[in-house]
């Protein structure tokens, strides 16, 4: 429990697009909505669109989509075994 608070609280003060000061909660709420690709992330967001073009943060957006996706195949993993 104190371990999910700790990172749900870190999710909203760590900045992913520190050009458009756009938290990682932002980013990983966009990504459980729909957000499949960088692409969609942009568009949601608008990260990637400050002064640096992305250079800071297309990475770290794209480890998280990385992140999400492996997260669910490790659930539909554990829902298999129980079905």
């Amino acid at each position: 429990m104190n371990n999910d608070l700790n990172n749900s609280i870190l999710d909203k003060l760590t900045k992913v697009c520190v050009c458009k000061s756009i938290s990682r909660l932002n980013i990983k709420k966009a990504i459980e909505n729909g957000a499949k690709t960088l692409d969609d992330v942009i568009k949601v967001t608008g990260a990637t669109t400050g002064p640096c073009k992305g250079r800071r943060c297309k990475d770290k957006i794209e480890k998280l989509i990385e992140e999400y996706n492996e997260s669910l195949g490790e659930q539909n993993e554990q829902d298999n075994r129980i079905s």
